[in-house]
């Protein structure tokens, strides 16, 4: 699988995977789960549904880079 999630957007999902994870824990209920998805396709730096719709954000990297 190449990588379709760029730097900024896996540390955003990172984050807002832990926030909600956080919170779940915090208010005691399952919900918290949903922070796993965010979290996970930050740090594989893949998203599933990226792929239908032809999205990549890794050319956000590549472009300040130069």
């Amino acid at each position: 699988m190449k990588p379709n999630v760029g730097s900024y957007d896996a540390a955003v999902r990172f984050v807002l995977g832990c926030a909600v994870m956080y919170w779940g824990v915090s208010a005691r209920n399952w919900w918290g789960l949903v922070g796993v998805v965010p979290l996970l396709t930050g740090v594989c730096g893949y998203c599933l549904l990226y792929l239908p719709f032809g999205i990549d954000t890794t050319g956000c990297d590549h472009r300040q880079a130069k």
